[in-house]
């Protein structure tokens, strides 16, 4: 006959062995659980018609196709760029709801901002898109024509070198800033509110430089109003390939690009991230994304999860030194 002991043990391997069964089926059931089963979010958290809210809208197209539920892209603006991240940030971890990244959210992050998210923390990368070179443009007129011609100008006529950008913490500032400390010269900043008042003051004489993607001024550099003095890539653009590069003139620090990615609410489970990673992969390969990025003289860069986490480490850490060597203090 058992003891009063040996049935309390008894009952207990009972009720754990139901429970590991329970949690078995359960688990096996999410797994097998066919996804996705209804259309998915991509927030898109810039200005629509800009050129990220056309990589998204490309991508989601052919996203949609790959995966066999629509791609919905869902424009969430506001706050520079913090309102959409914040919902993708706070959403189910499903698979769902994806984000549309840039580069952007990087500098946002690395300005010390009172953000409600923690970019690394609270998001999942999950495959890069695309990158673009950006360009130091000088007027038609300007005396400097390369990158060494401005480091010489600049230790010759201290202080008196500026450059525009689309406004403090901007990557235009942010990127002349890194020149600055790459190249160890001192170039003052001005600031304005977009930066089709500074690309006039630019041609006008009243501006010195100014650091734009090369798509926005390809065809004043083509007519010859602008001069692209130092493209930005670590190699020469294939949209550019007559513009050095920083190392070729002997500044290998200065080296950025703007990116897109897709990234997702932190703890999506694995396999749904390898999934939508192997498809964002499938679809820059398309030839209609291939002819969408081009025209944004963008580069497709299909990567791991891992890595496009692993750049965007690195930029935030960049970013992060750049404004804290500038003393820019979060607004």
């Amino acid at each position: 006959m058992l003891t009063q002991a040996q049935l309390k043990r008894r009952k207990l391997l009972k009720a754990t062995a139901t429970l590991a069964l329970t949690a078995a089926h359960t688990n096996g059931a999410f797994a097998n659980k066919k996804w996705p089963d209804r259309p998915i979010r991509l927030v898109e958290a810039f200005t629509p018609g800009g050129s990220s809210d056309v990589v998204a809208r490309a991508v989601s197209t052919k996203l949609g196709e790959k995966l066999g539920q629509p791609v919905v892209v869902e424009n969430k603006t506001g706050a520079g760029g913090t309102l959409g991240t914040d919902a993708v940030a706070k959403a189910a971890a499903d698979g769902n709801t994806l984000l549309l990244a840039t580069t952007a959210m990087t500098t946002n992050s690395a300005l010390g901002k009172k953000l409600p998210y923690d970019f690394v923390r609270d998001l999942q990368p999950i495959g890069q898109i695309a990158a673009s070179s950006l360009v130091v443009v000088v007027a038609e007129k300007s005396p400097i024509r390369n990158l060494q011609d401005l480091v010489q100008w600049a230790h010759k006529n201290p202080d008196s070198i500026n450059f525009g950008s689309s406004g403090v913490g901007s990557m235009s500032h942010l990127g002349m800033e890194l020149l600055s400390s790459a190249t160890k010269i001192k170039l003052m900043h001005v600031p304005y509110q977009g930066t089709s008042v500074a690309m006039t003051d630019l041609m006008a004489g009243r501006l010195d430089l100014i650091l734009a993607s090369y798509a926005t001024v390809a065809n004043l550099l083509e007519t010859g109003k602008l001069r692209g003095i130092v493209i930005s890539s670590e190699k020469r653009s294939p949209f550019a390939p007559d513009i050095q590069t920083a190392a070729e003139a002997g500044y290998p620090d200065f080296h950025i690009e703007f990116w897109w990615g897709i990234m997702g609410p932190r703890n999506i489970p694995a396999n749904l991230v390898q999934q939508i990673n192997e498809s964002l992969n499938w679809v820059l390969t398309q030839h209609d994304m291939q002819k969408t990025l081009t025209q944004l003289a963008a580069v497709a860069q299909p990567e791991t999860p891992d890595n496009f986490g692993k750049l965007i480490t690195e930029d935030l850490s960049r970013w992060k030194a750049i404004v804290k060597k500038a003393g820019l203090q979060p607004s």
